[in-house]
């Protein structure tokens, strides 16, 4: 009787989490020899940690997934029950992994290079083309089906044409992005990942009885791998952290989100998960945006006599603001979600505000706290948007959708 692929999946996974563990610290040497290092602002020790470890994880899910290539597809070979090869399976895995390894590369050379931001949401499009290329040959299908609440005025189905391949393009810079701008604390990269991929594969469990198997079965594929040498990544990367995943991981993680949503034809299920991540771009959008002045870094502040973290604060002059930049400070200031200091000096007013991301909003709802528990504490959150996600998708969903 032969070994069903996802068993030879999910052990092949769990070796590739043993060795990701432990190549990770056999390299880490290597990397600070390479100049690949930084040094952890939120701590007092001010130790040499490797970057870019995200590279290491990286690469053993490649090797995982390159010796996993033929095992689907091994009954067109063994029996006589295949009548024909399923050559757009293959090309849409084989497309998928090339996407994913475009994204590994590029991110590696944003952790080399210290690429911009605006080269950050070039990285992502062109790495998403050979996956959207593949998606064109083999699927094609660019209908959607239409909420109830339109369907007077759309009707049952829209055919988006071009624009559902600009909606796929900007769902992978989107997921890789969206990971990397919620970051600066040990252990926060990884550990929603984790927690995302863990969410996805037990949506792809239930629904493996549907109609739609074979796509599931896809995603399991990629993100059983992925779940486990990201588990391996995140033991050395939880506080107090040993390695820095570095924007490669941020990147390979976000592309292998788009690519099991996009070639699992998912992927408004698959932004469910994304809440906490979603919520932390429209929070960041002003600086984001440069509306609001943006320093490069914007993870918390270390207080050194207590050893716990606050918010950090951007500062600037009042007057170089923009008229929408006030309009912005106004607006965010009424709703009371940005701390606001102003201050007079010899130049005139200066004004200070708390840098606008998730994790600055949670300090500035509990005040100081250790920084590993401020890590658990997002990370309940991204439980939590899991839970809201699976609410949703099984529950709300029938307000507009036919289920």
């Amino acid at each position: 009787m032969p070994v069903p692929p996802l068993l030879v999946n999910v052990a092949g996974s769990v070796v590739g989490g043993i060795a990701t563990a432990t190549l990770i610290p056999t390299f880490k040497e290597h990397f600070i020899a390479a100049k690949l290092y930084g040094i952890d602002l939120n701590k007092t020790k001010k130790e040499l940690v490797p970057e870019s470890q995200g590279m290491i994880s990286g690469v053993v899910f490649l090797l995982l997934m390159f010796c996993f290539i033929p095992v689907p597809f091994l009954s067109c070979f063994v029996e006589d029950k295949c009548k024909e090869f399923p050559h757009h399976e293959f090309v849409a895995f084989i497309g998928s992994l090339l996407a994913i390894c475009c994204m590994i590369f590029l991110g590696f050379a944003d952790d080399v290079l210290n690429l911009r931001w605006r080269h950050k949401l070039l990285l992502p499009t062109a790495a998403s083309l050979p996956l959207l290329m593949v998606y064109f040959t083999t699927f094609g299908n660019t209908t959607i089906v239409v909420p109830k609440p339109l369907r007077p005025l759309f009707g049952l189905h829209v055919d988006l044409g071009f624009l559902y391949y600009v909606y796929m393009g900007m769902l992978a810079v989107f997921c890789t992005n969206a990971i990397n701008i919620l970051a600066g604390v040990n252990g926060l990269e990884a550990g929603q990942s984790l927690i995302i991929a863990g969410s996805i594969i037990i949506f792809n469990i239930v629904e493996l009885n549907g109609d739609c198997q074979d796509d599931h079965l896809f995603s399991l594929y990629f993100l059983i791998p992925f779940f486990f040498t990201t588990l391996g990544l995140l033991y050395h990367n939880w506080y107090p952290s040993r390695v820095f995943v570095g924007d490669t991981f941020c990147y390979f993680a976000g592309m292998t989100f788009a690519v099991v949503g996009i070639v699992g034809h998912f992927s408004k299920t698959m932004l469910l998960f994304f809440m906490p991540q979603i919520l932390n771009f429209l929070y960041s959008l002003p600086q984001l945006f440069h509306i609001i002045p943006c320093p490069r870094h914007r993870l918390p502040r270390l207080d050194p006599t207590t050893g716990k973290l606050g918010m950090s604060y951007s500062k600037f002059k009042t007057k170089d603001l923009s008229k929408l930049g006030s309009l912005a400070i106004k607006i965010t200031e009424t709703l009371h979600i940005v701390n606001i200091k102003r201050e007079q000096g010899e130049d005139g007013e200066f004004m200070e505000i708390n840098n606008m991301t998730l994790i600055n909003f949670v300090l500035k709802v509990i005040g100081q706290t250790h920084e590993r528990n401020l890590t658990m504490l997002l990370l309940f959150i991204q439980i939590l948007g899991s839970c809201c996600a699976f609410l949703i998708r099984y529950q709300l969903v029938r307000l507009f959708y036919d289920v």
